[in-house]
């Protein structure tokens, strides 16, 4: 029995000794875009934001989105077009607030359901205080 456990072991350890590192292409955003932290009573005092969402690889399969958050709500997802660039001029409010202060936005690749999505690093907003 010992001799079956050293000899698996030593099975196991020379498998994770083949595994090897692979290169893996630079994950990259544009930064073109406008944002806008809305005054109270105007589009709900809500974060605006609107710009170009571009896929950019075309022939990669997957599709592109835009998540965006305000202060105590969850990511809210605006989605783009496989091998296309589509306008977006989104709003998003905290509906029991007059006025957002902070925001969140990220740009992600949908890779189905089976692998995880990736994301850009998350870009924070602070809006003026309203008070």
């Amino acid at each position: 029995m010992a001799v079956a456990a050293a000899t698996l072991f030593a099975l196991g350890a020379g498998s994770a000794v083949a595994a090897s590192w692979h290169s893996m292409k630079t994950l990259t955003t544009g930064g073109a875009g406008q944002y806008t932290f809305y005054p109270k009573s105007t589009n709900h005092g809500g974060f605006g934001f609107k710009g170009g969402l571009a896929d950019t690889s075309k022939g990669d399969g997957h599709n592109v989105y835009v998540q965006a958050k305000v202060e105590g709500y969850s990511w809210r997802r605006f989605n783009g077009k496989q091998g296309k660039t589509v306008r977006l001029n989104k709003v998003v409010y905290d509906g029991a607030a007059q006025y957002v202060r902070h925001a969140a936005l990220r740009v992600c690749r949908d890779r189905g359901s089976l692998r995880p999505d990736n994301c850009s690093p998350t870009r924070s907003y602070k809006g003026p205080d309203q008070d």
